[in-house]
């Protein structure tokens, strides 16, 4: 995947100026008042303004109008899998030139033949409850223990996780109210009484003022690096020997419902996937139906 990291705006990066020739630093400037007109995500925006750059400084001895499909091609084989950058970072590259190119540049790139790399299939790392139940149990601090809780109880994203604010949580109706997710979607969660308890005696405890949960400082807003150490010490405290991420937890929220015998459809309105397609790859890492098979193994 691309990295999603602010530094590497252009605009405001000193660093960058240097490197980025005028005509393209122009182009870029265009390419994210575009995106900001469509109303695109800053992240979005950021990501794609930074594989455009670097597929551009790649070629900034030539003409942008004359930049051709053979040129994305050399970009890729020099670049991209020299490098050994992932399948996603080059889909994502197409993506973002494709669009600059539509909305922004005209040139010989024939948008329609721009081909996407072939698609990977890996399966999504899934935690068993035991172990889901360690790292939960691990923290002793009541919004760590809540933090991670809320990401398995309600298969949070990491991002839809830290920009819930306190009304979010409709205690009376029992649903925890995700805004702004991904895709720029809103959805509702059941959250059972159990979780709503201990987000009680954390509120009770810290008293958050903005966000859900803040850092060190009132109103601001608790940092993905924080988390990620959370989850981090959880592991190591939960003698957890898998290299877990935050998103794990997730995957295993989608596929131990499936076991429990959720219909997928449901699945897929709560996790807020867009089609049914990225809902169904939890088919395949789900044992409720294999551990019943037999192995021919047994009859020897």
């Amino acid at each position: 995947m691309l990295t999603k990291n602010k530094t590497n705006n252009f605009q405001n990066s000193k660093a960058d100026k240097k490197e980025i020739p005028e005509h393209i630093a122009e182009k870029l400037c265009s390419f994210r008042k575009w995106m900001k007109h469509k109303r695109y995500s800053e992240s979005t925006i950021n990501t794609y303004t930074d594989a455009v750059k670097q597929f551009l400084i790649f070629h900034k001895n030539k003409d942008i109008k004359t930049l051709n499909n053979d040129d994305m091609v050399e970009y890729v084989n020099e670049h991209i899998i020299k490098k050994k950058l992932s399948f996603s970072y080059q889909n994502q590259l197409v993506n973002s030139v494709k669009l600059f190119f539509r909305e922004v540049e005209k040139s010989k790139i024939e948008l329609e033949k721009l081909q996407r790399p072939r698609k990977e299939y890996k399966l999504p790392n899934v935690l068993s409850k035991k172990e889901v139940k360690a790292i939960l149990e691990a923290p002793k601090n009541i919004k760590h223990k809540s933090m991670l809780s809320l990401i398995y109880a309600c298969g949070l994203r990491r991002s839809e996780l830290l920009n819930l604010k306190p009304k979010d949580i409709d205690s009376n109706r029992n649903v925890l109210i995700i805004k702004n997710a991904k895709g720029r979607k809103d959805r509702i969660a059941p959250i059972s009484d159990k979780i709503i308890e201990m987000l009680r005696d954390y509120y009770k405890m810290y008293k958050p003022k903005v966000w859900l949960f803040e850092g060190q400082r009132v109103g601001e807003r608790y940092s993905e690096q924080s988390l990620q150490s959370v989850l981090k010490q959880a592991l190591s405290r939960g003698n957890v020997k898998k290299p877990a991420t935050l998103h794990w937890l997730r995957h295993s929220y989608a596929t131990h419902l499936l076991e429990g015998g959720t219909d997928l459809r449901y699945i897929q309105e709560l996790l807020g996937h867009k089609s049914s397609r990225t809902t169904e790859i939890y088919t395949h890492v789900s044992t409720k139906n294999i551990q019943q098979i037999k192995s021919p193994f047994d009859d020897l």
